[in-house]
């Protein structure tokens, strides 16, 4: 057949305990390529268990560097989409929380506000952004963003003061739209000894708490950027002086006394440097209830298509994660470990790769290896704010990355189940597959069901086999691709769902996400350059009953 390019298929068999998945990768070439890959999985225990809120995400503080931005929160198009992302925490933090400062417009007291409280059906109703404004506010923010991206490139980041308003704003959409709020306080106002200035921290805990809010709380921002940022250093130790400081002012207050704390949220490992992480640690280990990192995979402004497909890229996740476990773990074990900010590329995203389809391989492997190594929260980078790695653009229209988002939610469990590839050639590589109970509040689908997602970095189509043992039980298909089909489809801000584009119905209704029932005995069918959930409802998984 010299001469004629055929199909070449990589063939794995996953064995389910005596049934097998077989996935064949198709690639154009003069050959014969053949990979034989067993995959074991247990379905009578549980590996791992993470949070309700495991997909949580965060809005940049950039938002409020002009107050008139937090009246974008009053959205209902933007509640509708957060809504669909519960349970689910908010963080309000970001590189720009360290350079914010409460400036109230009167000083408030617990007495002139004791009956002054969040009234949350009336605020809801309310405070609704008139479609006009609407409209001006997303235009004039696209302009914001330019200013924002300089400041960032230039590492040069002005002083920000915000008021009750912005407070309010903030809260009314986390409680509007059933978020859980998390809040970032400035850790860079500092003493002349070079400890943390908790009064204006104290003033704002003051008027939150006169209002009842009721909400968690973080201190300062990747402080491993300190020095390059604003010329301060503060090391670990002081660090976690800092923190415990904050917990005793939590502490003096009736309704945050038991609150969340977390933190340092540093940035991931670089050259294996952990110094700043141990001594936190050391001093403010039992101030916090779980530590939070950052990790991203490349440097948004000179990453490329391939490192967003390249599974040794998807691996460095692993690799930083068990940098920081063993840290933690020996100082302070049996700690909840977060990822209190991620996403695909840092420095505001990659522009044209983090907004569109192929970011959706890093952010769904994210989900699924970052919950099979323990990681108890990922908090993605962002619901809106600057940069390109949002879920919803600046015209508040949901992106590839929000569907995938939603769809994890409805369909995925927090409890992991262990799955073990081996191969002639080693671990599969271009397919790439997790597997988890399936969402219990998905009341459709029988106890004991299991949701398999999964992941196709080859251009050419992967056929998953149905097993003989449950050949005649009910299955369900949520295949996402790109509108445009081939690579240059991988560029493209909008993604289809068993062959339909995904849009909204209208401003405050979400289409109905629905699967598709497959045949008994057919194959499961992933598209190149695709993903997809599978939900196995008559799996009868005993970690799952």
């Amino acid at each position: 057949m010299s001469g004629v390019s055929i199909l070449a298929f990589v063939i794995i068999s996953i064995q389910f305990y005596g049934y097998y998945v077989v996935a064949s990768v198709e690639s154009a070439r003069d050959e014969w390529v053949f990979e034989s890959v067993n995959l074991n999985v247990d379905l009578s225990r549980v590996l791992k268990k993470v949070n309700g809120r495991f997909l949580s995400v965060a809005i940049d503080a950039s938002l409020v560097a002009e107050e008139k931005f937090m009246y974008l929160l009053t959205s209902p198009k933007l509640r509708t989409l957060a809504k669909a992302l519960t349970p689910a925490f908010l963080r309000f933090g970001g590189t720009r929380q360290d350079f914010m400062t409460f400036n109230p417009t009167f000083l408030h007291s617990n007495e002139n506000h004791k009956n002054d409280v969040f009234d949350a059906d009336d605020i809801c109703e309310r405070l609704e952004l008139p479609p006009l404004l609407e409209k001006r506010l997303k235009q004039e923010w696209t302009l914001q963003e330019i200013l924002l991206d300089k400041e960032d490139l230039q590492r040069k980041y002005r002083s920000v003061k915000f008021t009750e308003c912005a407070v309010d704003l903030l809260y009314s959409f986390t409680n509007c739209s059933g978020l859980d709020l998390i809040f970032g306080l400035n850790e860079l106002l500092r003493t002349s000894g070079n400890s943390w200035d908790s009064s204006n921290a104290r003033t704002l805990i003051q008027y939150c708490d006169s209002k009842q809010y009721s909400m968690s709380w973080e201190l300062g921002n990747e402080p491993n950027s300190y020095e390059k940022k604003a010329g301060i250093r503060v090391d670990g130790y002081q660090l976690g002086q800092d923190f415990v400081q904050l917990r005793k002012i939590l502490q003096e207050s009736k309704l945050y006394h038991n609150t969340g704390l977390y933190g340092p949220d540093i940035s991931q490992p670089r050259d294996h440097r952990r110094d700043l992480l141990e001594g936190f640690l050391e001093s403010g280990a039992e101030a916090i209830d779980a530590c939070t990192w950052h990790h991203y995979y490349v440097n948004g402004r000179d990453t490329s298509l391939e490192d967003f497909l390249d599974p040794e890229v998807l691996n460095t996740l692993a690799l930083k994660t068990h940098e920081v476990m063993e840290t933690i773990e020996l100082t302070s074990p049996g700690k909840k470990v977060w990822l209190g900010e991620t996403s695909s590329a840092y420095g505001g995203g990659a522009k044209g790769l983090s907004d569109t389809f192929v970011a959706g391989f890093m952010w769904l492997d994210k989900l699924g290896l970052g919950a099979k190594l323990g990681l108890d929260v990922l908090i993605r980078q962002v619901l809106i704010g600057s940069g390109t790695y949002h879920l919803v653009d600046e015209n508040l229209d949901p992106l590839p990355d929000y569907w995938l988002s939603v769809l994890y939610k409805r369909l995925v469990g927090p409890e992991v189940l262990r799955i073990e590839a081996f191969s002639i050639l080693g671990k599969t590589k271009r397919v790439r597959v997790y597997l988890h109970c399936t969402n219990k509040k998905s009341t459709s689908y029988k106890s004991g069901a299991v949701t398999l997602f999964a992941l196709n970095l080859s251009k050419g189509p992967a056929r998953i086999s149905v097993p003989a043992t449950i050949s005649n039980s009910t299955a369900e298909a949520f295949v996402l691709q790109s509108e445009q089909p081939g690579k240059e489809g991988l560029y493209s801000k909008s993604v289809k769902l068993n062959g339909e584009v995904l849009k909204m119905v209208d401003e405050r209704t979400l289409p109905s996400l629905q699967g598709t029932p497959l045949p008994a005995g057919d194959y499961l069918r992933l598209p190149g350059y695709s993903f997809a959930f599978y939900v196995l409802s008559e799996a009868q998984a005993l970690a799952c009953q």
